[in-house]
């Protein structure tokens, strides 16, 4: 199967919204380049999708994706404009301009393996948690206090992207024994799984593409969650009232780590969803966006009882009074 691949030319600044918008479209992957990053590679072990073997200087950055041959790319590509002209409004995205090439789905599909490396993450309590792809075999004696086995798939979500992170640490804080939660925007399940290590007895999930039902099934099976009281649902929450009947309410904590034209939407119909005093996480949040999720959830009848920062990104906890 062949793939066209666009790139667009930015700025480092600008380089993880754009990436992150790409995935509401309908395009099969996304990766990022630029001078920083092998660098942030071998420090760090930190995964991203990029192939970092590049001559990028100074400050540009370049962020491809791709569309299947087969597709609709015309419509697609509008949308990808709609977003960069959006954009110019609120930040420096440097050049914008578009290039085009073709490559071989097994050019890219599995490439980035080789980048995504473990992690760790460390919680408030002073608990750390592994996390590790299948194909990488753990290397050291260190005992983690949890273990976590993820592969993404074609869904979005590892857990190393600064938005994922701190929606993780706010689980481990606030779900507790017996909770049941609704994750919107599912991706690849990790906050899913997550929220039934961290206690929940129940749960629910929502996501927009199809590539997200083998990554949760595969993810929950590497962890041990098979039998979790679990169902995940193909679909929009934001414009399918059929969705939303499905989904019902009485959740003690709703998490959603989306961008924040769709977060501020969406928290509209939450309370309807939540109960009183239940938890409201929200993350995904580019900071120039922050003060307006804020009065948002503000005016929909949420307290916020934390504001947590990584790099650019905000996420809120909030409760529903």
């Amino acid at each position: 199967m062949k793939y066209i691949k666009y790139t667009i030319k930015t700025v480092k600044d600008a380089e993880d919204i754009i990436a992150a918008l790409l995935t509401d479209l309908d395009v099969e992957g996304v990766e990022i380049e630029d001078a920083s990053l092998p660098d942030d590679i071998r420090k760090n072990g930190t995964f991203y999708d990029v192939l970092p073997e590049n001559n990028i200087e100074g400050d540009d950055a370049f962020v491809s994706f791709y569309i299947e041959e087969s597709k609709n790319r015309d419509e697609i590509l509008e949308g990808v404009s709609t977003l960069l002209s959006g954009l110019r409004e609120s930040t420096e995205i440097g050049d914008g301009g578009i290039s085009v090439s073709e490559t071989e789905d097994k050019d890219w599909i599995n490439n980035w393996k080789e980048f995504f490396k473990s992690f760790t993450i460390d919680f408030e309590d002073g608990k750390t948690a592994l996390f590790i792809p299948s194909w990488e075999k753990l290397k050291t004696e260190k005992k983690y206090d949890l273990v976590i086995n993820i592969d993404p798939g074609t869904a979005f979500g590892t857990g190393a992207h600064e938005s994922t992170r701190l929606c993780i640490r706010s689980l481990e804080k606030y779900v507790k024994e017996g909770y049941r939660f609704l994750d919107v925007g599912a991706g690849s399940g990790i906050l899913s799984l997550l929220s039934f290590k961290f206690g929940a007895a129940s749960g629910l999930g929502t996501d927009i593409d199809d590539g997200a039902v083998p990554a949760v099934k595969d993810n929950f099976e590497k962890n041990g969650l098979s039998d979790a009281a679990y169902h995940l649902i193909i679909g929009n929450l934001l414009n399918d009232q059929n969705v939303r009947d499905h989904v019902g309410f009485g959740y003690d904590l709703i998490v959603a780590n989306i961008l924040p034209d769709v977060l501020i939407p969406l928290t509209d119909y939450i309370p309807e969803m939540l109960k009183k005093g239940g938890i409201y996480i929200v993350s995904g949040i580019i900071d120039f966006k922050a003060e307006e999720m804020r009065k948002n959830l503000e005016f929909n009848d949420f307290e916020i009882i934390e504001e947590n920062h990584d790099g650019e990104w905000v996420s809120y906890v909030s409760v529903l009074r």
